[in-house]
């Protein structure tokens, strides 16, 4: 009926798993749960993670190198057995025991063929250096139900994405994309592109893992150099995000020229800023124009 597919790096999944295989054998369905290792250079965690395959009906794999998050959900998706599959991420967690019953009487209605259940955050404030990631998650990714709806392709991740197999072997994520960052924005628009309509539903899971300030702007970086070359080589146009639409439209001189010298000037006081216990969001916007216009006038 469902493979429930999880590809991994650095972290350790066995809480997620284990409230999965408990919900599934619940629910008295016939599962398997596919967990994948991008190469993970935490030796103990991994160890952790292999112990998992002790249980009936999961797999543990283990990959020899390195292939980035697209390709290996691709190769998971490959290795699924069932017509339907749950995309998770590594560091989700269930908000109640209902979530895979909810997915589970989509399935049975027959109906749906690709479902977003949402993400949410704790309403407990974190520790001070995570703060950036967690306002960040509960302002930008923690989207009701009804937003979701109006825009379902602007507002759908691959944390939490229901699909029938077909359907995403039909709309792999893109192999060339190796790095960091946008590989779910491509796979989404090439959904829209083919006319295969997202339904959202409210069933999400907690985002557990709040990576630090620097962790998080380090990452958020990464994936603003792969959103140049993604629109530099085509894949996708300048106006599928907000940040490139809004680099778009300010690049004019002297609008250009001012924003990269404030950017250059006055980045260390917004990394202090943005990495403290009380970040501004609008100045965490500031920081991701900035730095993507100043990659795009960088000189080569």
């Amino acid at each position: 009926m469902l493979s429930l597919l999880i590809p991994t790096y650095n972290y350790n999944v066995v809480p997620l798993v284990s409230e999965l295989i408990q919900q599934a054998n619940t629910l008295q369905i016939e599962y398997e749960i596919l967990i994948q290792d991008d190469a993970s250079t935490a030796t103990a965690i991994a160890t952790q993670n292999n112990k998992l395959s002790d249980f009936s009906f999961v797999q543990y794999i283990q990959l020899p190198k390195n292939v980035g998050r697209g390709a290996n959900r691709n190769l998971l998706i490959e290795r699924a057995q069932y017509p339907w599959v749950l995309l998770l991420d590594c560091d989700m967690l269930p908000v109640d025991g209902f979530f895979l019953r909810n997915y589970i009487a989509l399935i049975q209605q027959n109906k749906e063929s690709v479902v977003y259940g949402g993400i949410c955050y704790h309403h407990e404030a974190p520790q001070p250096d995570a703060q950036l990631r967690w306002k960040f998650g509960m302002q930008r990714e923690a989207i009701p139900q009804a937003i979701r709806e109006k825009k379902p392709y602007q507002h759908t991740l691959t944390s939490n994405l229901l699909a029938q197999k077909t359907i995403l072997e039909a709309t792999p994520f893109h192999p060339n994309i190796q790095k960091y960052g946008y590989e779910d924005l491509v796979f989404v628009l090439e959904l829209e592109k083919k006319g295969i309509a997202i339904n959202h539903i409210h069933n999400p899971l907690f985002h557990e893992n709040l990576e630090s300030g620097a962790v998080f702007l380090n990452k958020t970086e990464e994936a603003l150099d792969n959103l140049k070359q993604l629109i530099e080589t085509k894949i996708v146009s300048p106006k599928a995000t907000r940040m490139s639409r809004w680099s778009r439209k300010l690049d004019f001189f002297p609008a250009n020229t001012l924003i990269v010298l404030l950017f250059n000037v006055f980045r260390k006081t917004l990394v202090r800023h943005l990495t403290a216990s009380e970040p501004k969001l609008f100045l965490f916007d500031f920081y991701k124009l900035g730095y993507y216009m100043h990659l795009i006038h960088k000189k080569k």
